[in-house]
């Protein structure tokens, strides 16, 4: 595939492909005799993995540590372990997250059990004065 395939087919750009194949996000993207890129199963496998890993907020250093790792024998552990690390760090995350919205839920039931209702009051007292003066 070329590389606008492969761009239109994960909705990523050619120019982030280019740069994650250059600071070793992705592995080298086997080329044709004439230089162009031409992505095989395995490099689309890669940037799906990456695509994954980067839209859940993993970082980039430590999937390039990853990536590393998974070409040298015996760091099943060791890539093991940066994904714990990562699946921590978004753990907590979405344990913030959750809070979040647990506040901002309670901030909704409270603008409809107690400020719509006093808004509305407000602004009719505002019309029934605005009724009884004389210009």
């Amino acid at each position: 595939m070329t590389i606008k395939e492969v761009s239109e087919k994960y909705d990523i750009s050619a120019d982030t492909i280019r740069y994650y194949e250059r600071i070793g996000l992705l592995p080298p993207i086997p080329r044709k005799s004439n230089g162009i890129r031409d992505f095989d199963e395995v490099s689309c496998n890669w940037i799906e993995f990456v695509k994954c890993m980067r839209s859940a907020g993993v970082e980039i250093e430590a999937l390039i540590d990853y990536i590393k790792l998974f070409y040298q024998e015996g760091t099943a552990e060791a890539r093991k372990e940066i994904l714990k690390e990562q699946r921590d760090r978004l753990q907590k995350q979405v344990d913030t997250m959750n809070l979040v919205i647990e506040r901002l839920n309670k901030k909704v039931d409270r603008y409809e059990e107690i400020i719509i209702p006093a808004e509305k009051k407000l602004k009719e007292q505002t019309i029934k004065a605005n009724d009884n003066i004389d210009c």
